[in-house]
Parts: structure tokens; C-alpha cells; sequence
């Protein structure tokens, strides 16, 4: 009889994901199966892949539920690396190859410490994009939707049906939307003051 192939000893066996879950940043997750891995399970950015090391012989449930417990251990850690201004262009740039076909082109992308009212802001003339310092800390998902709301604006000024076309794109917009209308929501709440207790 032949060696079951997803549980052999040899090459670790791989799995693809094409759609991760939502709020993941990567576009694509690979899982690698591997007999002599016992316990542990692992995870790491590939290019914009995820790569996730499991045990051979887990099952498919135990599978989904780490490849999740994973893309948010990952989502966690690189959520407090602060992007500089030069990766934050880097990244409009993948940005638009992926969901724009490259068509929007900024001459400039930089954090700014003057936007206490709006998430980013787009000069289409100039072909500026300024995001708020206040996004640095967020999910990558949520500073991916602002670069790419102010990205179609270099396509389409307005936020007209033409704009809106456009983001829809981005599996994570309505997910972005309602985390930053969160965080909105959130600073509007009164704040009591601290009792001696606490």
C-alpha cells in the first residue's frame, strides 16, 4: 500500500490558501506540513505570502485554527514596527501595482503630525499623499485602506461611484471603515475620571 503523501516523512508537504482570512496583510498563505515538527506551530512573511509551519499530523480543523491564531500574532507584531516615510512609499506602490494596475502614481507618501481630523489627505495636482501620525500603531490592513483611499484619489478626485469602484478592490475596505469609525466613536466617549480604587 502507498505512503499516505500528506503524512509522510519526507519533504514537508505545502497546502495553499489563496483567499487568508480578512485582516491578514498578505495576499496569499502557504502551509507547510512537517512530520518531524511535534508541537510547535510557526509563521512568517514570504514576499506577500504567509508561510505557516504546522505538525504533519494535525487535522484540518486544528490547521484553520492556528493559520488564524498566526496571521494575528503576525498582524500583532508588525503593527507596532512604525513604517518610515520611505516604506510607506514602497508600499503605496505595491499597493497600487496590486489594486490599481500601477495607475496611481504619487511623486510623494509621508507621515504627518498636522492631521488631527482626517485619517490622510491626497493633492492630486501635486500628486502628494500625507497620512496622519495617528494611524502608526494601527493594523496593516487599516493604514492599507487609507493609503489606497488617497491612491484613487490620484485616479478620481471625488468621492463620487467611480471612487467608491475602485476600493472595492481591497477585500478589507468595509473592515477598515468600521475600525477607524471604532476608534472615532471611541475618542468621542466622555472620559470619568479615575477613581482611588483603580
Amino acid at each position: 500500500m502507498p505512503a499516505d503523501p500528506l503524512h509522510s516523512a519526507g519533504k514537508p508537504q505545502r497546502s495553499m490558501t489563496s483567499q487568508p482570512p480578512s485582516g491578514s496583510g498578505a495576499s496569499a498563505i502557504e502551509v507547510r506540513r512537517s512530520a518531524r515538527r511535534r508541537r510547535t506551530v510557526s509563521a512568517y512573511r514570504e514576499g506577500d505570502r504567509t508561510v505557516v509551519l504546522i505538525p504533519a499530523r494535525m487535522s484540518e480543523a486544528e490547521e484553520k485554527r492556528w493559520v488564524t491564531v498566526m496571521l494575528d500574532k503576525l498582524a500583532a507584531q508588525e503593527s507596532k514596527r512604525v513604517l518610515g516615510d520611505t516604506e510607506l512609499a514602497e508600499r503605496a506602490e505595491r499597493l497600487s501595482d496590486q489594486y490599481f494596475d500601477g495607475r496611481a502614481r504619487p511623486t510623494s507618501v509621508r507621515w504627518v503630525t498636522n492631521q488631527n481630523t482626517r485619517w490622510g489627505s491626497c493633492t492630486p495636482s501635486e500628486g502628494s499623499i500625507r497620512l496622519s501620525h495617528r494611524l502608526q500603531g494601527m493594523p496593516e490592513y487599516v493604514v492599507d485602506y487609507v493609503l489606497l483611499h488617497e491612491l484613487a484619489h490620484l485616479l478620481v478626485p471625488g468621492h463620487g461611484p467611480r471612487f467608491w469602484r475602485l476600493l472595492e478592490a481591497y477585500p478589507r475596505t468595509e473592515r477598515a471603515k468600521g475600525y477607524l469609525e471604532g476608534v472615532v466613536a471611541a475618542e468621542r466617549l466622555p472620559h470619568l475620571p479615575a477613581t482611588r480604587d483603580e
